[in-house]
């Protein structure tokens, strides 16, 4: 197998991406973070009047505000497209091993409209389950009922 230095320097960086995004993740939604977070707004107001409400305090704020919003929401869907990956996979290994249609492994690459179809159907076929179970249960009590006025 010939080497690929451009697919292992590709896969080197995603996983030094998925690093610092996974640290970066962990460290912005600790409470610290936050306060940190809440301090630096609350100094930002205090030195309002020191600096006379000027554009440049303004923009300091806005400005800050502005890049680590851009950047976190890179962040943020970096660490859904981990989760829901890592959901599916366990999900699909749950199918794989039960009484579950096996055939649905791997739908969440369909369209919006055959996903909508399998959903259609498995709610269709859920409720002809609970008709059935409503039935037997009805079943059920009438012939408790009738072996109770038998015996008396």
């Amino acid at each position: 197998m010939p080497d690929h230095p451009k697919a292992d320097q590709a896969n080197g960086f995603a996983r030094f991406f998925g690093d610092i995004a996974n640290k970066t993740s962990q460290a912005a939604g600790r409470a610290s973070t936050f306060m940190l977070a809440s301090a630096v707004v609350v100094i930002w107001a205090v030195t309002g009047p020191l600096f006379k409400y000027s554009d440049t305090w303004q923009l300091v704020i806005n400005t800050g505000t502005t890049i680590v919003t851009f950047l976190m929401v890179f962040l943020i869907q970096n660490s859904q497209n981990r989760d829901s990956a890592a959901i599916q996979v366990k999900l699909d290994e749950l199918i794989r091993v039960s009484t579950a249609h096996n055939s649905f492994v791997g739908i969440e690459h369909l369209t919006d409209e055959e996903l909508e179809e399998i959903r259609s159907k498995c709610e269709l076929r859920a409720q002809a389950e609970k008709v059935g179970e409503d039935s037997v249960q009805r079943t059920g009590d009438k012939a408790r009922r009738a072996a109770d006025k038998a015996v008396g």
